[in-house]
């Protein structure tokens, strides 16, 4: 391979890479708007994440097409193959968690106010600075192909399941005190339920950037302490 084949093709490998970090920009700016639709009723906040959706989902069909282009006629082997390949799987998590807040951002419309419980509010606001600040960490490790800082979103993972669980129990108890807040309440456990799962895909990209520096898969089991009965399953 001469050097002018081996610059284009690092120049396409930055630019796949490039367009992983865009996508995880937009999708960073969908949870923050889903989370503050939903704590402040705000409907045509939510509105504008629903509108915005399917540009993440433009944006994961390119970088599927660029990767796949690239393993055509570039023949990637070892380590440029697994940029190829984790940049494809990053993307798709990264997709998931941008339908995940687009869920979120639905039930704030659904519920529209109706609904007023501040300490659910308060535990919906940590879940989502945590689960926010753990795409952000993650996308920050794979920006610099930073291992011990993947580990580190990987290892945290309980926190927010630690968060969910406190949360399920509190709207249950609010369920179980006033029929009245079961339809709202039941729209919050899956707003709960979908932040808790953000940060399962952040944990998945953690997963990924192990693979594409070193080769090969986590051997530990992940770390899960997620004990509703949403969580069967997992």
């Amino acid at each position: 391979m001469n050097e002018h084949i081996v610059s284009a093709f690092e120049n396409e490998l930055r630019g796949l890479s490039q367009r992983v970090a865009e996508m995880g920009g937009l999708v960073e700016k969908q949870i923050v708007g889903a989370i503050d639709s939903l704590i402040r009723a705000d409907v045509p906040l939510a509105e504008e994440v629903r509108r915005a959706d399917p540009a993440i989902d433009a944006m994961q069909r390119e970088i599927e097409e660029t990767g796949i282009l690239i393993i055509a006629r570039r023949q990637p082997m070892a380590v440029d193959l697994r940029e190829v390949v984790g940049a494809l799987r990053i993307a798709a998590d990264l997709e998931r968690v941008g339908d995940l807040a687009k869920s979120v951002a639905k039930r704030a419309i659904a519920i529209n106010g109706q609904v007023s419980l501040p300490k659910v509010t308060g535990g919906f606001d940590a879940m989502a600075r945590l689960a926010l600040e753990r795409v952000k960490r993650v996308l920050d490790a794979y920006a610099h192909r930073d291992v011990a800082a993947a580990l580190e979103v990987w290892k945290a993972d309980g926190d927010i399941d630690a968060l969910y669980n406190s949360l399920f129990r509190e709207l249950l108890t609010y369920m179980l005190e006033d029929p009245r807040n079961i339809g709202s309440c039941t729209h919050l456990l899956f707003c709960a339920k979908n932040l808790e799962r953000i940060g399962d895909h952040a944990t998945n990209i953690a997963e990924t950037i192990h693979y594409i520096v070193t080769g090969t898969a986590l051997a530990e089991e992940r770390p899960k302490l997620d004990t509703t009965i949403f969580g069967a399953g997992n």
